[in-house]
């Protein structure tokens, strides 16, 4: 491939990932487009802006200071329909279910890469390149998959299993190949003035990490009232504020005095009930999971098993099990050992039995 030849266009966020990304891009010989996303809305910019992170404000300032340095176009593009639509709504919409999204899956799939790949392609680009600590293997048997980065501690595949296999095949991902202190590293190096910029840890649209009160000012959103605390045999304990405050697995914040270590074990949205139990009342053999995505194989058919390593949320170790299809076309993996607080809502993402590669994930149920 003559990659002088070729264009991509990478996703700046304004942090050091995605700009040492751009660099390394443009000294491999890519024609390299910058483009940071505008998804944040006017009255909570300046909210956002404070925050930094992946869409702040700040972002736009620092990606374009990267693009001066790196002598590269760059553009700010408006994707604030589709971050609504397929982000903030969606993150309400299950909230109020009493499940617990992970809003960087819903962006990664919708956004990133179904809303800024297409446009990344109607202006010409071959690729579309993020600074995501992943990387992109082609299997022996001709299909993409996401691969485990060379560094653990800020390994990013797991919210990434969605992806298809067409956006696959016009992605780069040259930050996986590198540990974090190498990528700050070469942006010193570089003279990239965000060397030193600290990472985005909140979810970026609730800076102050108060997801009840955002999904309470949401236009449109009927938020459930007060409900019961129960045990669970279903005795009552005491009210509770609503069932967006809570998600399972939190003891912290419940205002209930216990004379033991308290956990929200369920959330019924039906009857509003948030039972309350012990630690063991987490643990879980099987997690099943709808809304499935294939990645590195082409689907499972039903009866049979595969050995596989899952991940049941983002900083999850993993563990090994058995994946099987269910005959609704659902999957479930049975756990060698049991695995704590599968929460409704989040992904269940299963690699192969090394836990290299992606075979595919889904939404918990």
């Amino acid at each position: 491939m003559n990659k002088m030849s070729k264009t991509v266009v990478v996703g700046m966020s304004g942090g050091v990932d995605s700009s040492v990304c751009a660099y390394l891009l443009k000294e491999q010989g890519y024609n390299v487009i910058g483009v940071t996303m505008q998804i944040w809305r006017p009255e909570n910019a300046c909210d956002v802006s404070d925050n930094g992170g992946c869409c702040g404000l700040s972002a736009v300032d620092d990606a374009r200071r990267v693009s001066e340095v790196l002598d590269i176009p760059y553009y700010v593009m408006d994707f604030r329909e589709e971050f609504q639509r397929s982000v903030i709504d969606h993150f309400a919409a299950q909230y109020v279910k009493g499940k617990t999204p992970n809003p960087c899956i819903e962006c990664n799939r919708h956004v990133k890469w179904e809303a800024l790949l297409r446009k990344a392609r109607d202006i010409g680009a071959d690729y579309l390149a993020t600074g995501h600590y992943a990387r992109i293997l082609r299997l022996e048997n001709g299909r993409y998959s996401i691969s485990a980065s060379r560094t653990a501690a800020k390994d990013q595949t797991y919210a990434l299993y969605a992806l298809t296999q067409d956006q696959l095949s016009h992605t780069l991902l040259p930050i996986g190949e590198y540990e974090k202190s190498d990528v700050r590293r070469i942006a010193e190096e570089a003279g990239l003035p965000v060397a030193h910029k600290k990472d985005s840890q909140e979810i970026c649209f609730v800076p102050d990490g108060d997801y009840a009160s955002f999904i309470e000012n949401e236009p449109g959103v009927t938020v459930p009232g007060p409900g019961d605390f129960v045990t669970p045999d279903g005795r009552f304990i005491a009210k509770h504020k609503g069932i967006t405050h809570y998600t399972v697995g939190q003891r912290r914040g419940l205002g209930v005095a216990a004379g033991e270590r308290i956990y929200v074990t369920d959330i019924d949205p039906e009857t509003d009930r948030v039972t309350l139990g012990s630690d063991d009342d987490l643990l879980t053999r099987t997690v099943s999971a709808d809304d499935v995505c294939w990645m590195g194989i082409d689907g499972l058919p039903y009866g049979e098993k595969k050995r596989v390593k899952a991940k049941i949320r983002y900083n999850h170790g993993g563990e090994y099990g058995v994946l099987e299809t269910e005959e609704d076309g659902n999957v479930m993996v049975t756990f060698d050992k049991p695995v704590r607080a599968a929460a409704p809502g989040q992904a269940l993402v299963f690699y192969d039995e090394t836990g290299t590669y992606i075979y595919g994930g889904g939404t918990i149920i």
